[in-house]
């Protein structure tokens, strides 16, 4: 099974050479990892190219948003299954993919499973811990989400939802899982393990005003799919509360039993 994962990522000479060693060190055998460089200025573009040969392919250019690279990316993706890591992430362990393939064995619409926010600076300590859950239709109003860059989307599924909303600027990736999971007939698997390490300070939380601009978002595709409105937005915010409290067992951390969701 071919798993393809799309870095997107723009002046990240810090980070990216983590992003591009977890996805190396995986032992899935058969990885298609394509990065959409949105131009970088600061050194990327250099460690890209002394990486090459661990990359499917890599184009630096200038794009009109993460969104419009990441519909890039999807054009070029041939993998059976399609996920997103960004370029300051990295996978959490060598089986993440592995547990992502296992799970995919009954081919799946989608598989996510949980992720783990840490310090900007450094890969460890945590900072908040999210765990996803199983999934229920119901759960959607309520202001369930999986984390996005856990989820792997079959060719079928990303055929039928269609690409990214480039209009959104900060709840794309939330307008483009309500397509997915809002269908009735699409079938989840969750996988109760972390399976990425996520570096706080994205766009979307950076300041006061993004923070107001991805709410306004989410509010938008929430009416947008009719799967709710303010109070499933206010429980979206809510259930984030959690995971500030919460640890990660070792068993949690390392791997799992992959579980249906209805």
């Amino acid at each position: 099974m071919k798993i393809s994962i799309i870095t997107v990522t723009f002046n990240s000479a810090a980070t990216i050479a983590d992003t591009l060693d977890s996805v190396a060190a995986q032992r899935h055998p058969d990885i298609e990892h394509i990065v959409i460089d949105g131009g970088s200025t600061d050194g990327t573009q250099t460690i890209l190219a002394e990486r090459g040969s661990r990359i499917a392919r890599w184009i630096s250019e200038p794009d009109g948003g993460i969104y419009d690279a990441m519909n890039k990316g999807l054009r070029l993706a041939t993998g059976e299954y399609v996920g997103f890591l960004n370029g300051d992430d990295a996978l959490a362990s060598p089986d993440a993919l592995a547990l992502i393939a296992a799970a995919a064995t009954n081919r799946p619409d989608a598989v996510f499973g949980d992720l783990v926010y840490v310090a900007p600076s450094q890969r460890s300590p945590l900072v908040r811990y999210w765990r996803a859950g199983e999934f229920s239709r119901g759960a959607l109003r309520r202001g369930w989400m999986p984390p996005h860059p856990t989820l792997y989307i079959h060719r079928r599924a990303i055929e039928r939802v269609g690409s990214f909303d480039s209009r959104l600027r900060i709840a794309a990736d939330y307008d483009y899982m309500l397509r997915l999971f809002a269908d009735p007939q699409a079938r989840m698997i969750y996988v109760p393990s972390v399976l990425v390490r996520m570096r706080i300070g994205g766009a979307s939380n950076r300041s006061l005003r993004a923070l107001i601009r991805k709410s306004r978002e989410d509010l938008l595709v929430l009416r947008r799919h009719r799967v709710g409105g303010v109070m499933t937005l206010l429980c979206k915010n809510v259930r984030k509360l959690p995971q500030f409290f919460s640890t990660v067992a070792p068993a949690e951390a390392s791997g799992g039993q992959a579980q249906r969701s209805p």
